[in-house]
Formats: structure tokens, C-alpha cells, sequence
């Protein structure tokens, strides 16, 4: 990015200093300014934007799965239909659960006979205390099996949980499926749409609930929607180290989907430790670099100004340094062709339209 337009920069610079060599300018010839980039960059304590990219989802989205295995002998839906609370959405051929149903049902009859009989036996003398615990302890492991397989015959039939739509379907009648395996997923269409963004540790320091920020979708033509933020991780995700943040759009227009790829600005505050943060500059504006010392050419006035920093090391195609005022600007491409106090001038003035290092 800033080293890519440093080569080129770098070029037209070097052609500027060979076609000077031709002659020495006259004593009355005014020195020609040397060309050169720079850009402005904000304070450690500044306030400024996190973008990110991520994908649009309903705030309750679930994918439907039975808890016992079985042969899918019915699939009632297909993407898009709509459904209400209740409504089947597929099913799983009984047989097995009915027959460990029955099973479990004839082991809690015979259960109860044997506690009936063994009281009664005890009342006489026939059987020990510990006979009828035993008898006992054996009816209400029956009544467990049972009450666990009666519950199991309800998941034969998966019902929709929410009133809304199925967004995907993932299995076919016919099919085997184990416990777990989702057939299904669907929204509730009430739920608002919100953008979970995955941000560094460092960005995610920034954001706070509350945060006004801005999503576009390419699909739309980049219209801006206007979102706020309602959620920040405590957690980094364990592979990417990223922390979620979720943003909900305030007035989603109704061509909008879950699943559309968006993009966010969010408007957030300084990171925390300002006072000692260090400021994000293009890695071609440091010089001399060594441990911890360093040295930057600022733009002041038309004049370049050798200027001291602390450095604290590259991230990515950014330099870490701390020492540099407030909206201050330095010079990238050409720092190395220009000494402490000689006429510059800024090739490319866009540059010093926005700041970097937020």
C-alpha cells in the first residue's frame, strides 16, 4: 500500500535529482523546491474510525437439528418459505423410538410388580429392608428410561421454534441423519439485522456500545444505512484471535437479506492508554531507525523539519512511533533526498486530505 507508492514516488523523485545534475543553478536563481509525499497523522489521544467487513444476519437465526438419529422420512419446507411457530418442518421414521418406548414401558410395569410384591413380602418377615431399597432404587431407574424415551418420541417430529423463514435447507427425505446434524435453518423475521464484525484486540478496544457507525452493501450501490452499536465481544475467537462486534441497523430496507456481505465505519475514541499509545505512520516516513529512537522529516511551512520520535516498531505497512503533535504532517516518499531545514513541496496534496494511524 504506502511502500507501493514509495517505489514510484521514489522514481519521479530520482529522475527530479538527475535532471538537476546537468549544472549548478546560478547564485541569483532561486533553488527549485524538492518534491516530495507526505501525510497527516492524529495524536495518540484523537479520536477517529474502525472500518471492517462482515456478514448480515438476523439477531435469531437457528439451525434446526433432531437429537436422536434416524431415516428423514419427511421434509416440509424449501428455502424461502415462510413459517409460523409449531409448524413441521420435518420428520424421522418413529419405529425405533416407538419400539424403546414400548421396551421401556414394559420395564417399568414389571418394576412396580416387583416393589407391590416385595412390600408385601416384607410386611411377613420374607425379604430385608434392603430387598425393597433395592426394588426401589430399580423402579425409579425404570421411570427415568421411560420418561427419556417418551421424551425422545417427541424429537421423531422437528417443529419451528420461531414465526419467520427457512433460510436453508440442508438434508432431503430419505436421508440418514444423526443426532445433531442440522436439516435446517431459519430466522425470525422480528429480530432486528445486525453486522458482526470481527476486529482485532486493538480496534475493539475502541468501540464502545452505543457508537454510531455507518454499513454500506455493494448490492444497494453503497447507499449508506445508519446502524449503532449494540454489542462488544469479551472474547477472542480462539483461531483468529478477532473480537466480535455486532452492529444493528437501525431502518434495514426490505430488499436487504441475511447473508448479504457488508462494510462498516464506526466513529469510536481514542484507544485506552492514550497518553502513552503510540501513533500509526507509513513505514517509508521513519528514518534511522535503532531500538527504540528514530527520526521523521515533517512538513512545516514548505521547510522540512528533522524531527526525534520513539519507535516502536512496524505493523504491517505502519511504522509505531510516539512523539509527534497533533494533525502533524510527515513526509513519506522522498524523506531520504531531503536534509533539516530545505524547501519541499507536496506532489500529491490528497494525501494530506485525511489522516492516517487511527
Amino acid at each position: 500500500m504506502w511502500r507501493t507508492g514509495l517505489l514510484a514516488s521514489t522514481a519521479l523523485l530520482a529522475a527530479v535529482v538527475l535532471t538537476g545534475c546537468g549544472g549548478k543553478p546560478k547564485a541569483d536563481e532561486p533553488v527549485a523546491p524538492t518534491p516530495v509525499e507526505a501525510a497527516r497523522v492524529a495524536a495518540p489521544g484523537a479520536s477517529g474510525s474502525v472500518t471492517g467487513a462482515g456478514t448480515l444476519e438476523r439477531r435469531r437465526e437457528m439451525a434446526l437439528s433432531f437429537r436422536i438419529p434416524g431415516v428423514l422420512t419427511a421434509m416440509r419446507v424449501e428455502a424461502g418459505d415462510s413459517v409460523r411457530t409449531g409448524q413441521t418442518i420435518a420428520a424421522i421414521d418413529p419405529a425405533g423410538v416407538d419400539a424403546r418406548q414400548q421396551q421401556t414401558a414394559a420395564d417399568l410395569e414389571r418394576a412396580r410388580r416387583d416393589v407391590e410384591r416385595d412390600k408385601a413380602l416384607f410386611e411377613k418377615g420374607y425379604v430385608s429392608r434392603q430387598r425393597i431399597d433395592d426394588r426401589t432404587s430399580a423402579l425409579k431407574a425404570a421411570q427415568a428410561a421411560y420418561d427419556a424415551a417418551r421424551f425422545d418420541r417427541r424429537w421423531a417430529t422437528l417443529a419451528s421454534p420461531v414465526s419467520g423463514v427457512v433460510l436453508e435447507r440442508r438434508a432431503q427425505a430419505g436421508e440418514v441423519v444423526a443426532a445433531g446434524q442440522v436439516v435446517a435453518r431459519v430466522a425470525d423475521l422480528t429480530s432486528p439485522l445486525v453486522l458482526r464484525l470481527p476486529l482485532s484486540a486493538r480496534e475493539a478496544a475502541r468501540v464502545r456500545v452505543g457508537d454510531a457507525a455507518q454499513v454500506t452493501v455493494e448490492d444497494l450501490g453503497g447507499q449508506p444505512l445508519t446502524a449503532r452499536v449494540t454489542r462488544v465481544g469479551e472474547a477472542a475467537d480462539t483461531r483468529t484471535g478477532a473480537i466480535s462486534v455486532e452492529i444493528e441497523l437501525s431502518a434495514p430496507p426490505a430488499n436487504l437479506r441475511s447473508g448479504q456481505v457488508a462494510h462498516a465505519t464506526l466513529q469510536v475514541r481514542a484507544a485506552p492508554g492514550a497518553a502513552t499509545a503510540y501513533t500509526r505512520i507509513p513505514a517509508e516516513a521513519v528514518l534511522e531507525a535503532s531500538g527504540q529512537r528514530g527520526f521523521v522529516y515533517r512538513f512545516d511551512n514548505g521547510k522540512a523539519r528533522r524531527t526525534a520520535v520513539t519507535f516502536g516498531g512496524f505493523d504491517g505497512d505502519d511504522a509505531l512511533v510516539a512523539g509527534l503533535p497533533d494533525g502533524a504532517q510527515v513526509i513519506t516518499a522522498g524523506a531520504g533526498f531531503v536534509a533539516d531545514g530545505e524547501a519541499v513541496r507536496v506532489v500529491d496534496p490528497t494525501r494530506l486530505a485525511g489522516p492516517v494511524g487511527r
